[in-house]
């Protein structure tokens, strides 16, 4: 059965208009509407074998409103003229609610109409459109390749996909219709040794917002990374423990998204660092009166905010509060310039504008403050290659994959594993090693950048999991950088660690 796009989102005739006038009439400073539809899938194997397959669409419908220097939120399953107009007195009423427990005036920063915008995400097949025997298929086929080498005991593969279709339109004249895709392909290896002991191995294969043609070979090499890995884990199975110390680091882009995820992406959210998540995933070290001062790091350290990066997770033409889609500076030469922000935090610090960070996971969520696609730049197009900058290390540890990590509520002392680590001895790769966990400070860590990989290197790695917000949302973020060295990490031996 071949692959077919979903319909277009269905708005009805007259809808939108009506349910902003009528927010105008009623007094509203400031009304958006989105109307959208999400289908979530999720298909795992193991052992070549179905285990799970899920199929989701939600829909419905969200109003926010600021009235007399209040904000209100309302929202809805059904899909008539009628449950929708009745969402701006909800949305009014609640507003009220608000302002008495609030007892302070909301402002957004200004924001002008932008008319109407149609964008789709990049992409060949919808990646929900593409039946469910074809995907059960290629995942067994990977899962076969993988399971059929020798020394491999266990598969798991998976894939998830999410195609977002939302229309939004405001007060301002902005109205927007934007199809996102995105797609998580996943395999995990298990290969069992004596005496209880295992060692695992996933694929490095980042999620991405491209269509079914990335499980075909269109953004990443699969065919190679499936060869090569039932090796890399025989030998990771059967090679040496770290010894604890301090090394050089050569940090492959497919481990430092995660570390650039955690350590500046949230820490550079403004309503963090105002303390407005300090019940829920911590507050930020970088706090706003360190604004153009903090040095965050060496001068290698130059990190955006990027709500436009081609298949970026989280890229959109308008975000959820009627800001284009744009990119910015969050740190120059090392030092921290600047925040991501809403139109809300943006009015609130005196800012100016809003860069664009503003998402709802759902119709029925009002939309916060979300990160956008953080990303670390490469150097030149002729900079160093990773072979380049492992030749420059003559005691140290390569790096590859992301696996577990920990960090404070301050976003500032963490520790991260990987997937895959190899000894790097006189600039040459020296064999695998085990149980490796890299422990810093944020500052001390970035401040130890001590060179960057040219384009070659660069990666857009990311995930579709980030949770923030109570009642909790979930989003997909990017992050792009290139391969590093990091000088005289701590490196601790995580088995010793945990008392094994």
């Amino acid at each position: 059965m071949a692959a077919t796009s979903p319909e277009p989102l269905e708005i009805p005739a007259g809808l939108a208009e009506s349910v902003l006038d009528r927010a105008r009439r009623a007094g509203c400073s400031h009304a958006e509407l989105r109307i959208e539809r999400i289908r979530s899938q999720a298909v795992a194997l193991r052992d070549g074998e179905l285990e799970t397959a899920a199929d989701d669409t939600e829909t419905g419908i969200g109003l926010r409103v600021v009235h007399n220097g209040s904000i209100g939120f309302a929202a809805t399953v059904a899909h008539d003229a009628t449950a929708a107009a009745d969402l701006v007195d909800q949305a009014i009423e609640l507003a009220g609610v608000a302002a008495r427990a609030t007892g302070r005036r909301v402002e957004l920063a200004e924001e002008s109409g932008h008319g109407e915008i149609e964008w789709t995400s990049p992409h060949e097949t919808d990646p929900v459109s593409v039946p469910l025997s074809d995907k059960v298929a290629l995942l067994a086929d990977w899962s076969a390749r993988v399971l059929d080498a020798p020394g491999i005991d266990h598969v798991s593969a998976g894939v998830l996909a999410v195609t977002e279709d939302k229309f939004y339109a405001d007060l301002a004249g902005t109205v927007a219709r934007q199809r996102r895709v995105r797609v998580h392909p996943e395999l995990e290896a298990v290969a069992l040794g004596d005496g209880g002991d295992f060692e695992t191995m996933h694929t490095l294969a980042p999620p991405a917002g491209r269509g079914w043609e990335y499980l075909r070979g269109d953004g990443w090499d699969w065919e190679t990374e499936l060869a090569r890995l039932p090796g890399l884990l025989r030998d990771k199975l059967a090679s040496p423990s770290v010894a604890s110390g301090r090394y050089d680091l050569v940090i492959a882009p497919t481990n430092l998204w995660l570390t650039i995820h955690e350590s500046i992406g949230h820490a550079t959210e403004l309503d963090r660092a105002l303390g407005y998540e300090a019940a829920y995933a911590g507050t930020s070290f970088a706090t706003f009166d360190k604004l153009g001062t903090l040095r965050y790091g060496s001068e290698h350290l130059n990190v955006t905010g990027d709500r436009t990066a081609t298949h970026g997770l989280a890229t959109v033409a308008i975000d959820d509060e009627g800001v284009e889609g744009q990119s910015f500076d969050l740190i120059r030469g090392g030092t921290l310039v600047g925040y991501q922000l809403d139109r809300a935090i943006a009015s609130t610090t005196g800012l100016g504008r809003s860069n664009g960070c503003a998402y709802a996971d759902s119709p029925l969520h009002i939309p916060i403050q979300r990160m956008a696609n953080v990303s670390l730049a490469a150097g030149p197009d002729d900079g160093p290659t990773t072979e380049a900058l492992i030749g420059r290390v003559s005691r140290g540890i390569f790096i590859e994959g992301n696996k577990s990590w920990s960090i404070d509520m301050q976003r500032y002392n963490f520790q991260f594993t990987g997937q895959r680590f190899f000894a790097i001895e006189n600039g040459q790769l020296a064999g695998q090693l085990r149980d490796v966990a890299y422990q810093a400070t944020t500052t001390e860590f970035w401040g130890s950048l001590a060179e960057v990989g040219g384009q070659s290197t660069y990666l857009l790695g990311g995930a579709f999991n980030c949770g923030k917000g109570q009642p909790g949302q979930v989003a997909s973020v990017s992050h792009g950088c290139p391969a590093v060295i990091v000088s005289d990490v701590r490196i601790l031996n995580a088995k010793e660690e945990s008392g094994r």
